[in-house]
């Protein structure tokens, strides 16, 4: 079923682009713990003239929420605090 879900979102960003972005969002393709990100998708294509915008389209056929990083996608909020290892309070050095 992931990869159904991952071929779906390559096809709402290789074809819409940043609207396929906001589709992902919106919808139970919405990957859970990570957020699509549609400004990236935006302005990054913009600038490296579609070059994001395809090579983060790729990506979405090897997404995998177990990485620590998926080209464009960012984790969520709660996520990274959930992710992030607890601090132990420091001893000082004698």
């Amino acid at each position: 079923m992931d990869n159904n879900n991952n071929l779906v979102r390559f096809l709402l960003t290789f074809f819409l682009g940043w609207i396929g972005s906001i589709v992902i969002n919106h919808t139970s393709l919405k990957p859970e713990g990570y957020t699509s990100r549609t400004l990236a998708y935006f302005f990054l294509s913009v600038i490296t003239f579609g070059i994001y915008g395809l090579v983060a389209s790729i990506c979405n056929f090897t997404f995998d929420p177990g990485k620590q990083r998926n080209i464009g996608y960012k984790k969520d909020e709660s996520a990274q605090t959930a992710d992030a290892p607890a601090q132990k309070d420091a001893e000082p050095e004698i």
